[in-house]
């Protein structure tokens, strides 16, 4: 077993050889003039990627959904998210504090369906009521445990925000773990949307970034947003390199990563301290649950104990963690994981 098996997301890759070189290699330009042609590049390939019209790179994910918030709503209207998404529970408030948007969660289990989202819609022109302008969807969704958002039940509730007059905005973080898990293309699963946005350092490997699509109009809004927020960089090409990299190289390969959290799921069921819903392992997040009797730890306590002996996770709750597979580890490192975390939750 490695002397530590880091599990607790998929941000905490390191850019391979590989990865660096074309990162030393990359041409740059001033980007604030529009002039470095490596992130023209970048951004020009998730557009493609997308089936967009354009594309803006940005330094970070929660910069990419906070401008998304700010260019499609206005201060004091009502935004409609799934159950556990992360612009309203990992993101430190920033909503409130930088779009001045309240949140309305819709559905129960990271998805929601058209009459959740009919239901939820408040009128523009009412005296009390705040006016729902933007329906975000997520996907894959991270504490529902990297669930694919179900192609069917996603069209319906498209089709009822256009219906309502609301905008939309993909939270896809994982937008390719979803595509490579449904067989799907990812232009296809960010169709309808006014805005998408997509991690680069997450399961793609890259350091840094993600990057918004949308059509030529809406993405010219966002670079105000991404100034205002402190976005701006110069000679980000050396950044985007990275991502484009990751783009050509790191794709197919997710499908490693989902296996591997699904042998991981299977290695944990064996003991009978751990239950997770096997359903919801779909891609690369495995979240799971401490029995709650005699002798078992509570997440806090399995979690630094899992730590002491090299595994690495984190916490969702009280009894509930999480376990996300990337490319720095391997099937066998999920084995040993998983025998160290049925240990752990056996007290021993």
């Amino acid at each position: 077993m490695p002397d530590r098996i880091d599990l607790r997301s998929d941000t905490v890759t390191l850019p391979s050889p590989a990865m660096r070189r074309a990162m030393a290699e990359a041409e740059v330009g001033d980007d604030q003039y529009g002039e470095d042609p490596s992130v023209n590049r970048l951004q020009e390939e998730v557009a493609a990627l997308l089936g967009t019209a354009a594309a803006l790179f940005l330094p970070s994910g929660t910069m990419a959904n906070q401008v998304a918030l700010r260019t499609l709503t206005r201060p004091g209207d009502d935004v409609l998210v799934p159950w556990g998404a992360h612009a309203v529970l990992h993101e430190t408030g920033a909503a409130a504090a930088n779009a001045g948007i309240q949140f309305t969660v819709v559905g129960t289990d990271g998805t929601f369906d058209a009459d959740a989202v009919r239901a939820a819609i408040k009128p523009r022109d009412h005296v009390v009521y705040p006016p729902t302008t933007l329906l975000v969807a997520e996907n894959t969704h991270n504490r529902a445990g990297g669930i694919v958002f179900p192609a069917d039940r996603l069209e319906g509730a498209m089709s009822a925000a256009r219906e309502g007059g609301l905008a939309a905005y993909l939270d896809g973080a994982r937008l390719l773990n979803a595509s490579i898990a449904s067989g799907r293309r990812a232009a296809d699963l960010a169709t309808g949307f006014d805005l998408v946005g997509l991690s680069l350092s997450k399961g793609l490997g890259a350091p840094v970034g993600s990057v918004l699509a949308g059509s030529a109009e809406v993405i010219a809004r966002t670079h105000r947003y991404r100034r205002m927020a402190g976005g701006a960089m110069r000679q980000a090409g050396i950044l985007a390199a990275a991502g484009s990299y990751a783009l050509a190289n790191h794709v197919d390969r997710l499908a490693d990563d989902h296996a591997n959290a699904s042998l991981l799921a299977d290695e944990l069921l064996r003991g009978d301290d751990i239950e997770l819903d096997r359903a919801t392992v779909q891609t690369n997040i495995v979240v799971f649950s401490l029995v709650d009797r005699r002798g078992v730890p509570d997440a806090a306590a399995f979690v630094e104990r899992c730590r002491e002996r090299g595994v690495l996770l984190n916490t969702l709750g009280p009894r509930t963690a999480r376990a996300v597979t990337h490319l720095d580890v391997t099937g066998d490192d999920c084995r040993a994981a998983a025998k160290v975390m049925r240990a752990v939750a056996d007290g021993r």
